[in-house]
């Protein structure tokens, strides 16, 4: 929270956006999710309940910067024994590899409202430049003094890049699990200093 006196956004280039500061992900207003195939027929839905995420906007807004943790073990599909699999070794290995990680290593371009941030994903100890394609939504003040923006992202991987290789053959030909993996983000970011 800021003082009220403060400048909540500023403009840039056309945009209304979020003062120089650091940010944090708030926890009741984010959604981390995926999409991914399933027996080449139609898509499973999930998400990972618990994330976190640092976001320093700079003065020059591509410069800024986010580094995330997203706790392997909140994995959700709603159904029991599918994430109990997901959390086994043939896919996560909650046990030996607890979080997947993201680094962003630069704002390579901006289209509008549009950013693509560039980074590094790592999934169990494997590391692979990701390109996320962020909207930004808004900035401005809550009611409670707390000043935030909301933003969108999105990518795609291949799960085998990342070592998550696990799969049936189907009779009709195919596989259980696709490869390809639609990452979708979801959140406010409340600033902390």
């Amino acid at each position: 929270m800021t003082n009220s006196t403060e400048a909540v956004t500023r403009d840039w280039d056309g945009l209304t956006i979020p003062a120089a500061g650091t940010y944090v992900l708030d926890a009741a207003h984010k959604r981390v999710g995926f999409i991914a195939r399933h027996m080449m027929v139609s898509k499973v839905r999930g998400e990972f309940t618990d994330a976190t995420a640092t976001i320093t906007v700079a003065e020059d807004p591509m410069r800024s910067s986010v580094t995330a943790t997203i706790q392997a073990a909140s994995i959700d599909t709603a159904q029991a024994d599918r994430d109990a699999h997901l959390r086994s070794p043939d896919f996560l290995g909650v046990e030996t590899f607890p979080t997947l990680e993201f680094r962003s290593t630069g704002v390579t371009s901006r289209n509008g409202n549009e950013f693509v941030l560039s980074g590094e994903l790592t999934i169990k100890d494997v590391t692979r430049p990701v390109d996320l394609r962020v909207e930004f939504e808004g900035a401005g003040r809550s009611p409670f003094g707390q000043d935030l923006f909301g933003f969108s992202a999105s990518t795609e991987i291949d799960r085998e890049d990342f070592g998550l290789t696990w799969n049936v053959a189907l009779e009709t030909g195919g596989v259980l699990v696709g490869r390809k993996v639609k990452i979708e983000i979801e959140g406010e970011a409340i600033r902390q200093a």
